[in-house]
């Protein structure tokens, strides 16, 4: 059990992005102060942060020396080395533990570990050489998608194999690492629950959001999600069994695929808070944000009801391919809300803030939202 760990103690924060920030924000507010650990400097967390560490992953002295100015340490992304997450944990509190991270950052693990749990995930073969490679998709056939088991995300790191005689070439694609193969499954949407659980098993999920991608990044995630009841419940019900059986003390996202024949299928998980959990701040009562913060101080966890249909919309790089966008034109329409993350270069597919909107529906939300982005574009 942790002693709660109350405001005015030291959260640390390994990484240093988005997520860091908009945790590091929610700490502040409730009286927390934050320490960041990252390799950058003046980053999106950093900058909101109250002292922020500039350090290699790989450099444990340095991280241990991070680690022991604060009263509790968690993450932002899972590609942390779990050898780091573990340096931490023998210095002061670590939350999600480092067993968490080692499944969550290897796809053969984390897939394996679920299989062997009993939920359903994509169907997969693991991959270490080309001839386990031509084996698997003689197996599972084509279209399947080969993804390297470590350090990908946003598309990276993966290729589309659509006829047995591309193997050699997405082999070669991928450098010859580590891969999973997976089934190309053909589905009605894809779903996300972000959830939470004390260090006491409380278990405390947000609703299911439906999201949307466009070129294997999130484009739009619409809440709560437009599926029936049963599948809906069948998702929290598995991000349930997810959590207890990494006994994540945390917040977590299980990602999902709604197959065409009803069938509900992990596709991964991410152990810390998500792209598709942006929309809580304004949402719920409590935010991702919030929550996490709450779970890794061992305090009780917060309301996650949703309060009115609510849309977000993803900001990338390419918004000011034509200048600096129109931050007041989206601002002038109902309820709309802007998040920028403080990131100083935009860049083609970079993720630099996003927009979320509240409505009496999700359609009044949804058009609202796609308006507002629309409007920050610079015209010629």
């Amino acid at each position: 059990m942790i002693n709660p760990i109350l405001p005015t103690s030291t959260i640390g924060i390994l990484g240093s992005g988005q997520l860091g920030r908009m945790m590091a924000l929610a700490a502040k507010q409730m009286g927390y102060i934050v320490h960041i650990y990252s390799p950058g400097r003046n980053t999106p967390a950093g900058q909101v942060a109250d002292c922020e560490f500039k350090g290699a992953y790989t450099d444990l002295n340095a991280v241990q020396a991070f680690a022991r100015t604060c009263d509790v340490v968690t993450y932002e992304f899972e590609n942390v080395p779990a050898a780091t997450a573990e340096a931490v944990a023998e210095c002061t509190v670590l939350a999600p533990g480092a067993h968490v991270l080692r499944v969550a950052q290897n796809r053969i693990v984390e897939k394996t570990t679920l299989q062997e749990a009993g939920l359903a995930v994509t169907p997969f073969r693991p991959i270490h050489t080309l001839a386990d490679l031509e084996q698997a998709v003689a197996e599972l056939g084509t279209p399947s998608i080969l993804k390297t088991a470590a350090s990908g995300y946003d598309g990276k790191g993966q290729v589309k194999i659509s006829d047995p005689n591309q193997v050699r070439v997405a082999w070669d694609a991928l450098h010859g690492v580590d891969c999973v193969l997976e089934a190309f499954v053909e589905f009605d949407c894809e779903l996300s629950v972000v959830a939470a659980r004390g260090d006491d098993g409380t278990f405390a999920p947000f609703g299911v959001v439906e999201n949307d991608h466009v070129n294997h990044i999130l484009d739009v995630s619409i809440a709560p999600a437009r599926v029936a009841a049963d599948v809906a419940d069948r998702a929290i019900t598995t991000a349930q069994q997810v959590l207890e059986t990494l006994d994540v003390v945390g917040v977590l996202c299980v990602e999902f695929f709604v197959a065409r024949d009803g069938r509900v299928l992990i596709n991964e998980i991410a152990p810390r808070p998500h792209n598709s959990g942006h929309l809580t701040i304004e949402a719920c009562p409590t935010s991702q944000f919030e929550q996490t913060i709450r779970a890794v101080c061992g305090l009780p966890l917060g309301e996650t009801a949703w309060r009115k249909p609510t849309v977000m919309v993803n900001l990338l790089g390419d918004l000011w391919r034509k200048g600096t966008p129109d931050w007041a034109a989206p601002l002038a329409l109902p309820d709309v809300h802007l998040h920028l993350y403080g990131k100083q270069e935009p860049r083609p597919g970079r993720k630099m803030g996003h927009i979320t909107v509240s409505a009496d529906t999700i359609d009044e939300a949804f058009a609202t939202a796609v308006l507002a982005r629309k409007k920050l574009l610079v015209l010629e």
